[in-house]
């Protein structure tokens, strides 16, 4: 396929072309997208927070006393 994308799987890193093709991109399977699904399920990814005072200042654990 001239001019068509590929991209990684983000889990096992096998190339998957981007095209409608490709129903679980940017799996490479249903077993990979699960495999991710999980991860974030239990935590294994997660995005991180920053807490923040009551004037909505950014939180800095070396004042946090």
């Amino acid at each position: 396929m001239a001019g068509s994308t590929s991209v990684p799987c983000p889990t096992c890193g096998k190339n998957v072309e981007w095209t409608q093709a490709s129903p679980w991109r940017p799996f490479c399977s249903e077993r990979c997208r699960l495999i991710d699904l999980g991860e974030w399920l239990d935590e294994g990814h997660r995005i991180p927070d920053k807490p923040a005072d009551d004037q909505g200042a950014p939180w800095d654990p070396d004042q946090a006393h």
